[in-house]
């Protein structure tokens, strides 16, 4: 039978019950006669609780090293808890730490990267009928420190694992039953999807949607390692993440995403010459602010307007960093909008079909919704509107191309 990585988030094991209704579900695949791996999560809230104490204690200036020690400690908890619930069902398991695996990373902590795993211990457990349960979301760097893999990390664990084990598949297990055309919370008639491709799933991930984490789709699209969205409390097939079938005809547009949490930032009437966007972003960078989309308008009078998205988190920051940048540099307005949003649709089908956007805008237009940024790639159109219009134009998309279907 198959070799299967069951990724199962904080809200999947949030109690004891539901710890007892993970363990309930890998019986039923090992009673199908599948080898199972799990990796878990900490206890939904826990990694925030700890994050808040260790925050407290230091004032609000941690040690990386010893926030790492303690963050990881809530995948410690899970597995223990799980393995012991499976026993309880005779099923043999072994609760297994990042250092363990072992799951070898840099140093970098708390965005540690994955460089190694040393699969001969996860596959001796497996041969002698055991289900190895492992801490998500850590590992070990070459010094012996453990190290936490940041957002979206118990997620990139299990594609990993599934990597180095060349696993069947890759199954994340959470509160929602797949990848859908939209989020439902705004598109009542948003359809699962039962397939998607790793280059999709990537954009929609990095656009806006919450399914799963870019690392993790990233991942899996590298090493071509299936993954399948799947609801923990309900039946059902899930989504499955994949390599594009070059002899299906794909649809238009698979998805729509949508981010909140945009802001927009202008430099306006500054000398349109060599160099002058590493002035704008260098600081800005160097800060570790992340940039989005960017726009650049050239004038008749050699000056440029130049326009960038970050997230809204980092506008007031980025504002104050431009402030000198502005004056050095004699531009003539530094300007932000911190209520927008990011609306994108997302398909390979694009590739083959002429006037997508033309349509999509033609669309937007007709609900009088004023397009602000637009940023394209091969399979994606992402604009930039007005807060306000953000649910509008998803749901306005949805419709024109017909993803209800």
């Amino acid at each position: 039978m198959a070799l299967i990585v069951q990724k199962y988030g904080g809200t999947s094991v949030g109690d004891l019950e539901r710890i007892t209704g993970v363990a309930k579900r890998v019986a039923g695949y090992r009673q199908q006669g599948h080898d199972v791996v799990v990796v878990v999560s900490a206890m939904s809230g826990e990694t925030n609780r700890l994050t808040a104490m260790g925050e407290e204690i230091s004032k609000g200036s941690p040690n990386p090293r010893e926030m790492d020690v303690l963050t990881s400690s809530g995948e410690q908890v899970t597995i223990s808890l799980l393995s012991m619930a499976l026993q309880g069902l005779g099923i043999a398991a072994r609760s297994m730490l990042g250092d363990q695996v072992a799951i070898r990373t840099d140093s970098a902590h708390g965005k540690a990267r994955i460089q190694h795993i040393e699969v001969d211990t996860l596959r001796d457990e497996i041969k002698r009928g055991c289900v190895p349960v492992v801490a998500g979301f850590q590992g070990v760097d070459a010094q012996g420190n453990l190290t936490t893999l940041g957002r979206g990390g118990s997620d990139t664990s299990a594609v990993a694992v599934a990597s180095a084990l060349q696993a069947d598949e890759c199954e994340i297990c959470t509160d929602v039953d797949g990848v859908y055309t939209a989020d439902p919370r705004v598109v009542k008639d948003a359809k699962r999807l039962s397939r998607v491709t790793f280059e999709e799933m990537l954009e929609l991930a990095s656009l806006g949607s919450k399914v799963l984490h870019p690392r993790s789709v990233e991942f899996a699209g590298r090493y071509r390692i299936p993954l399948r969205v799947l609801s923990t409390f309900e039946p059902g097939q899930g989504t499955l993440i994949t390599i594009e079938n070059k002899n299906m005809e794909q649809p238009i547009v698979s998805g729509i995403a949508h981010a909140q949490d945009e802001a927009k930032i202008t430099i306006s009437g500054v000398p349109d010459i060599p160099g002058i966007a590493s002035k704008i972003l260098g600081p800005v960078g160097q800060a570790n602010v992340e940039v989005d989309m960017i726009v650049q308008n050239t004038g008749a009078d050699g000056l440029t307007d130049f326009t960038f998205t970050v997230k809204r988190q980092d506008f007031d920051r980025t504002m104050s960093l431009l402030k000198p940048v502005a004056r050095e540099i004699s531009a003539r307005e530094l300007s932000g909008d911190n209520e927008i949003a990011k609306v994108s649709m997302v398909g390979v089908g694009m590739r083959s079909h002429a006037g997508v956007a033309t349509r999509m805008f033609d669309c937007l237009a007709s609900e009088n919704i004023n397009i602000q940024m637009i940023s394209t790639s091969e399979i994606k159109i992402s604009v930039v509107v007005a807060e306000k219009y953000m649910e509008l134009a998803v749901r306005a998309l949805h419709s024109e191309f017909e993803l209800e279907k």
